[in-house]
C-alpha cells in the first residue's frame, strides 16, 4: 500500500469525481436482457442462465427437496453462529418500527400518517466469487419486521444448477420460501417485471455486480430500489494509539471482497502509518484470496498521512465511506466531527468485519460516496406512508378564504373553485336553516 499526504490523496479523489466511467457498454447489455426478459419472461431466464452460469434449468425455483437437502449440508457451527446473528439483526431492527399516528391540531381537523408495508419484495443475493448467507438475513429480516407479506430471493445458481446451501438455510431461517435460481440483470427484469415464474415485486434491494448495479437504476421507476451499489470500502481513522496488526487485518477484510474495493487509512502518525504497511504485506502473503486483495490495495488502497485528526476527519466526510474505523484513544470524542459514513466502528475491538456479520445493523450501505446523502437498509425501506386529512365542514370555512387565494394566484381557478363551491354550499345551507327558523316563528 503506497502511503501518501493527505493533499495528494484530496488530488486524486478530485479526479475520481471529475471522471466517471463508460457506463455505455454495459447499459447496451442491460438494456437488451432487460427487453428480452420482459419480452420473452422465463425462456429469457433459461436462456441467459445457460449463457451465464453454463447450466440448463427446467425448474427456476428451488424445490422443497433443495431447501431439505442443503439443511443436511451445512454444519451445526454454522446454523448457531446464524441463530446468533438472527438474534442481534432482529433485536437492533426492532427499534426501527414506525407506527402509524394521528393529531388534532384544531377543533373539526385531524391529520395523520398511515404507515403501511410493501406487499412484495425482492432480494438479489449476490454470487461467483463467495456465498452471502449474511446478506440474506441484512435484506430479508428488515422486510420481515416491516411487516411484507410476500418476499422472493434471486440468486445465481452453480454449475451443478443448485444454489450454495448457506444461502438456502440462511433464507428458510429467514422464512423465505420462495428462491429462485436466477442472477445477474436477468433477475433484476425479472422482479420488476414478472415473469410466468416469478411475480413482479413492489421493490428490488440486495448488493450485486456493475451490471446489476446498472439493472437496477434502468428499472427504477418501475419498481423501487435501495441504492444503487458499488465497490466496498473502509477507511480507518489512526492515531499512535492503534494496534498496526488490527488496523492491517481490517483493511484485507475489506481488500479481498474484490478488486475494485477500497481500503483506506488516515493516520496523523508516521511510524503507525509504515508499521500499518508493514503489516499488511506480511499478512497478504497468508490469505487465500491473496491476488484479489493485492490488486484491489495496488487499485485504491492508500495510507493517508494527516496532520492532525481534524484533517483527517475532513478527508472522512469528503470520502464518505460505507465502513469508517475510529481506532484512536478516545473514540466517542471524535463521532461528532463524523458528517459522512454509512456505519461507524468505535475503538480497536469493533471491527467492520462484526458489523458484516454480527452485531446487528445493517451491512446494506451507502457505497462510492453516497453515505453524504443515503442511510444503511432498514425497516423503513419496505414501508410507504399515506398521509390521512380529515376536515369539518366549519373547519375548512375557516381555512377556505386562504386555500382560494393561494390557487389563484398560482392561475388554478379549478383549485379555487373546489373550495368556493362548498364555500357557497354551506352559505346556502345556512340561509335555508335560518329561513325554516323564521317560518317556525
Amino acid at each position: 500500500m503506497k502511503i501518501i499526504t493527505a493533499t495528494t490523496y484530496e488530488k486524486e479523489l478530485e479526479l475520481t469525481a471529475r471522471s466517471s466511467s463508460d457506463q455505455k457498454e454495459i447499459d447496451q447489455t442491460v438494456l437488451h436482457i432487460l427487453s428480452e426478459v420482459r419480452k420473452n419472461g422465463d425462456h429469457a431466464l433459461r436462456n441467459y442462465t445457460k449463457q451465464f452460469d453454463q447450466v440448463n434449468l427446467e425448474n427456476l425455483r428451488v424445490s422443497a427437496e433443495e431447501f431439505a437437502e442443503a439443511s443436511q449440508l451445512v454444519s451445526e457451527q454454522f446454523i448457531t453462529a446464524m441463530q446468533a446473528a438472527k438474534k442481534n439483526i432482529l433485536r437492533f431492527h426492532q427499534e426501527q418500527k414506525e407506527h402509524s399516528w394521528f393529531i388534532n391540531p384544531a377543533e373539526g381537523i385531524m391529520l395523520g400518517q398511515k404507515v403501511t408495508p410493501l406487499g412484495r419484495a425482492g432480494i438479489y443475493i449476490p454470487g461467483g466469487k463467495a456465498a452471502y448467507p449474511s446478506t440474506v438475513f441484512m435484506n430479508v429480516l428488515p422486510a420481515k419486521i416491516a411487516g411484507v407479506p410476500s418476499i422472493a430471493i434471486t440468486t445465481p445458481p452453480g454449475k451443478d444448477g443448485k444454489i450454495n446451501p448457506h444461502v438456502l438455510v440462511a433464507a428458510e431461517m429467514a422464512g423465505v420460501e420462495e428462491v429462485y435460481k436466477v442472477g445477474g440483470v436477468q433477475a433484476i427484469a425479472a422482479l420488476a417485471y414478472g415473469t410466468e415464474s416469478i411475480r413482479k415485486v413492489d421493490k428490488i434491494v440486495g448488493p450485486g455486480n456493475a451490471f446489476v448495479a446498472r439493472a437496477k437504476k434502468w428499472v427504477f421507476g418501475d419498481v423501487a430500489i435501495d441504492m444503487i451499489a458499488g465497490p466496498s470500502e473502509v477507511c480507518i481513522i489512526a492515531d499512535k494509539t492503534c494496534n498496526p496488526r488490527f488496523a492491517a487485518a481490517d483493511l484485507l477484510s475489506q481488500a479481498e471482497h474484490d478488486e475494485d474495493a477500497a481500503a483506506i487509512c488516515i493516520t496523523t502518525d508516521k511510524n503507525i502509518a509504515k508499521q500499518i504497511q508493514e503489516e499488511v504485506l506480511k499478512q497478504l502473503g497468508s490469505l487465500e484470496r491473496m491476488q484479489i486483495a493485492e490488486e484491489s490495495l495496488h487499485r485504491h488502497g492508500r495510507i493517508v498521512l494527516a496532520a492532525n485528526l481534524d484533517e483527517a476527519f475532513q478527508l472522512v466526510n469528503l470520502l464518505a465511506p460505507e465502513h469508517l474505523q475510529i481506532i484512536t484513544a478516545n473514540p466517542m470524542e471524535q463521532i461528532h466531527s463524523v458528517q459522512n459514513a454509512g456505519a461507524i466502528f468505535l475503538g480497536s475491538y469493533s471491527p467492520e468485519v462484526l458489523g458484516d456479520y454480527f452485531a446487528g445493523p445493517n451491512h446494506t450501505l451507502p457505497t462510492s460516496g453516497t453515505a453524504a446523502f443515503a442511510s444503511p437498509l432498514g425497516v423503513y425501506d419496505f414501508l410507504k406512508k399515506s398521509s390521512i386529512i380529515q376536515y369539518s365542514q366549519p373547519a375548512l370555512l375557516a381555512a377556505a378564504d386562504h386555500i382560494s387565494t393561494i390557487a389563484d394566484t398560482e392561475g388554478l381557478d379549478a383549485h379555487s373553485k373546489a373550495i368556493m363551491y362548498r364555500k357557497e354550499d354551506a352559505l346556502s345551507e345556512a340561509n335555508r336553516f335560518r329561513e325554516k327558523q323564521q317560518k317556525q316563528k
